[in-house]
């Protein structure tokens, strides 16, 4: 039907493409005529069946290539997510590699402003400033400090012992390295080697001395175990005692002599952060072994072995609470017990306490505040003929305060530091009668620290006592330090 309608207006066509004039065509020339449309007709169909037979086949090709590319799709995820999922692992394999690279080291020296515990470098607690490390090279760490002394200082007591104890010296007083070491991101090492006045050997001033080395692991990241030779947690000089951290040339006395600073014991301790702002420190440590004869009598500095083959000594406790909650400002307090402190060797069995509480504060102005007090109570065998009142030596205690002010200089590159300090404490009076009486000193003097690490001092000092002693010094010291 549909060719036929093709058909008729292809005949009216032919039948009017002869002109007007020409012969008539006969039905034969017509036949004919349409037998040849028919075929071209024919032809077209077969050749648009062609083209039909082929778009299908290009259809189904590209319906097939559309299959294989969703599946390559398809394929390419599932890769893309192995390969994820290989990224992930090979991340997690390395990832103890690259805790690694940035473990925490030690042995780093403290800003300038920090305060307390935090001013050292091996203090337990927890905000002290650590370096980043790296490979092995990076975290195994070296480090140190050093000063030098000129002492000028004029004995006023020899009016009782006719002996002028006048200083007139310089000295390099102490040269200390350090050496530490990260193992991984929870086990790591200190160390401290000291050496004193230049010279050591028999019938030299100085000497060396190993006065730290501990083991410190992490239980978390709150709570901490030491083991090893360490500096008892005590007062502010025996952990921050760094030329650079602290006023006037020489430590003071109260630290000194009341709290034996620096206080090296072989140690078992726990410490870490009860809440946030307060630390705690737990150490179970080697005791004191104090003569009780002599002119060293009944001095707790004088009881030190420093783990030197420390024989006779008995077992001490030593427990401390920190409150550093307040930026710029450490509070403690310290109780120290020593079960039998002139040591196992002899008859005597006398225990004694140590308390110790100090403040540190340093407010952003630059105005600081030191203060300390530590009191030793020593007990008595009497039944051994053991009895430290006899010489007032049953209570010994001492306390310093010291303002100071710290500023950037504009005349010089650097900080410019003063202070002034009183101090009080019980010490041996050095005559032929032992006994121990109440001395005092002031210093005043001034700190310039052309580097945070590196510092200069002056100061001045005045000594007097309530009863005669064999020294009273009054005159001038000077000094250089650094760390590093």
């Amino acid at each position: 039907m549909r060719q036929n309608l093709i058909l008729i207006p292809l005949c009216a066509l032919l039948l009017g493409a002869f002109p007007a004039t020409a012969a008539d065509p006969t039905t034969a020339d017509l036949l004919r005529l349409i037998e040849q449309q028919q075929a071209q007709m024919n032809a077209l169909q077969a050749e648009l069946k062609s083209t039909r037979q082929a778009l299908d086949e290009i259809s189904g090709k590209l319906d097939s290539t559309a299959s294989a590319a969703q599946a390559a799709s398809v394929k390419a995820e599932e890769a893309d997510k192995k390969i994820e999922a290989t990224a992930d692992l090979i991340e997690q394999v390395s990832g103890e590699a690259s805790q690694d690279d940035t473990l925490l080291t030690t042995n780093v020296p403290q800003g300038p402003n920090a305060v307390g515990s935090a001013g050292g470098r091996w203090g337990p607690i927890s905000n002290r400033r650590r370096g980043a490390a790296g490979r092995w090279a990076e975290r195994t760490t070296i480090g140190g400090y050093g000063e030098v002394h000129y002492n000028n200082l004029e004995d006023s007591a020899t009016r009782y012992d006719g002996d002028a104890d006048d200083l007139d010296r310089v000295d390099v007083h102490r040269f200390v390295l350090f050496a530490s070491h990260t193992f991984n991101d929870w086990i790591r090492l200190a160390s401290e080697l000291e050496f004193e006045h230049t010279r050591t050997g028999e019938g030299q001033e100085g000497e060396v001395t190993l006065e730290l080395a501990w083991l410190e692991m992490d239980l978390n990241q709150q709570h901490h175990l030491r083991a090893g030779i360490d500096i008892l947690p005590v007062g502010l000089l025996n952990l921050t005692h760094e030329p650079n951290t602290f006023y006037g040339v020489e430590r003071n006395p109260v630290e000194s002599e009341i709290i034996p600073s620096t206080w090296t014991e072989a140690t078992l301790a726990a410490w870490g952060e009860l809440m946030p702002g307060f630390a705690y420190n737990l150490y179970l440590h080697s005791g004191l072994s104090v003569p009780t004869t002599g002119r060293n009598a009944f001095s707790p500095r004088s009881g030190r072995q420093k783990v030197a083959n420390a024989d006779d000594q008995d077992v001490a406790v030593l427990g401390r609470i920190i409150y550093y909650g307040t930026p710029g400002l450490e509070l403690a307090a310290t109780v120290d017990y020593q079960s039998d402190y002139t040591g196992t060797a002899d008859a005597a069995d006398a225990d004694a306490w140590l308390f110790e509480t100090h403040a540190d504060w340093r407010h952003r102005s630059g105005f600081g505040l030191r203060a300390l007090y530590a009191r030793w109570e020593m007990g008595d065998d009497k039944g051994n003929g053991l009895n430290p009142g006899l010489v007032n030596a049953d209570v010994l205690d001492g306390w310093y305060v010291e303002p100071a002010y710290r500023f950037m200089t504009t005349w010089v590159p650097g900080e410019l530091g003063i202070f002034a300090r009183y101090q009080q404490w019980d010490e041996r009076n050095g005559l032929g009668t032992l006994r121990y009486d109440s001395m005092d000193q002031v210093n005043v003097g001034l700190n310039y620290w052309p580097h945070p690490q590196v510092v200069f001092k002056l100061d001045i000092q005045w000594q007097d006592a309530d009863h005669p002693v064999a020294v009273e010094r009054d005159g001038f010291n000077l000094g250089l330090g650094f760390q590093f």
